[in-house]
């Protein structure tokens, strides 16, 4: 039988290109989105993938979201918490609501999401979790307080869950991509891109969505049960831990 796995912030960008790797890998999918339903309808349609709307800052939201995913899919096996959203601002500037919704949807998240299917993990004896932090998470960035905090944080709950989970065989690992050719990315002016960015990755170029979702597709696998609370930095040589 299929795992089942669900992937917040799963409809666009590395979000949707992990949905449509767990898919071709053979997982029952779920790909959550919070607000733009023109996009998460076009993925569907193109995907085949069922998306389900609800706000991951929101604890109760998650429970009935995960609640109907369940009684769609079946249990799910395999979180990925990829969910995030960007406020930027020097720090001098930034405002109390630019630093709570980040911390909530990037940090908080993470605990509303898996806290819900947690203890079904632990019955079963198995599951996986996979958080998508940063590079700005483990060197910061400025203009990005609240996100660079929030992506730090990811990292301390996957090394403290990971140790709670690996006598009932769940792991709990989590990716650090550097810069992605995303939608976001890629709005970013050229000049800006190839001037001041890419001559910051040794490799020579941006990331692809594909190579963050091949990323978890592995830490989802039964060939990676021996690794937990491990973080996989994938950023083409730009920052090294």
């Amino acid at each position: 039988m299929s795992r089942v796995a669900i992937v917040t912030g799963g409809t666009r960008g590395i979000g949707a290109a992990i949905s449509l790797a767990l898919k071709n890998s053979g997982y029952k999918v779920a790909a959550n989105y919070a607000g733009n339903d023109e996009k998460a309808k076009a993925f569907h349609d193109a995907t085949d993938i069922p998306v389900f709307k609800w706000d991951v800052s929101d604890y109760a939201a998650c429970g009935e979201g995960i609640a109907k995913v369940e009684g769609e899919l079946g249990p799910i096996e395999v979180l990925v918490n990829n969910a995030g959203i960007t406020r930027d601002a020097m720090f001098h500037k930034m405002t109390p609501q630019q630093w709570h919704e980040v911390v909530n949807t990037n940090l908080t998240g993470l605990f509303n999401m898996t806290h819900q299917v947690w203890a079904g993990m632990r019955d079963r004896g198995f599951g996986r979790v996979v958080n998508i932090s940063s590079i700005n998470g483990q060197k910061g960035q400025m203009g990005q307080a609240n996100y660079s905090a929030a992506k730090a944080g990811d990292l301390g709950f996957t090394k403290a869950l990971a140790q709670e989970g690996a006598a009932k065989n769940i792991t709990v690992n989590a990716i650090c991509p550097g810069y992605i050719g995303t939608e976001m990315v890629l709005a970013v002016p050229e000049k800006v891109l190839n001037e001041r960015i890419i001559p910051q990755i040794p490799v020579g170029r941006l990331g692809e969505p594909e190579e963050i979702a091949r990323c978890v597709v592995f830490l989802a696998s039964d060939d990676a049960g021996f690794i937990t609370g491990s973080t996989l930095t994938a950023n083409g040589g730009q920052f090294f831990v």
